[in-house]
């Protein structure tokens, strides 16, 4: 059974990883989920101060990916259409990844721009709103990604920690 429990939290792991960049998987909870799944094994023992702290964590950086690029997007002038924008540029990105992996960042600062400009007449307005959605949304992923990537080297840890028990099939 903790064999099972390790493939699945693991499962997890993966898609809070994927969810740092998909708009519609929130990556740390998902990540969050696959530590506390770990700690449902039998063989690791449950550490209730650890699963507190990285679930505060986790629940602190998923508010924060929906305030930084508001912020962001106010701080240079930008509207809820430059926001929109940001998103539907990384949904080409992601469904049409026709420029690889620089699309992930080309994409959403071409639709954050596009929103801009048929909000504004300016194209230097609409040029500096977009660059401050764009830059939210990348703050935005970068913290999400590297949240899930201390989970994911979290929870390798643990199962090399305790690799002798989860993997001890004597008995």
């Amino acid at each position: 059974m903790d064999i099972l429990l390790i493939f699945l939290g693991f499962i997890f792991i993966i898609l809070g990883i994927l969810g740092s960049f998909l708009p519609v998987l929130p990556g740390p909870p998902l990540s969050w989920v696959g530590l506390l799944i770990l700690h449902l094994t039998k063989s690791i023992p449950m550490n209730w101060t650890f699963l507190g702290i990285t679930l505060g964590i986790a629940l602190l950086i998923f508010i924060l990916d929906y305030v930084i690029p508001v912020v962001g997007t106010k701080k240079f002038g930008g509207t809820k259409y430059g926001m929109i924008g940001t998103t539907v540029g990384l949904l080409v990105a992601i469904f049409f990844p026709v420029l690889g992996p620089f699309g992930i960042i080309i994409w959403p600062f071409v639709g954050a721009l596009v929103g801009e400009l048929m909000n504004k007449a300016d194209n230097k307005t609409a040029t500096k709103a977009a660059f401050g959605s764009f830059l939210g949304f990348l703050t935005g992923t970068f913290m999400k990604f590297l949240v899930a990537i201390i989970y994911a080297g979290l929870f390798v840890m643990k199962v090399i920690e305790y690799r002798d028990v989860l993997f001890d099939f004597s008995s």
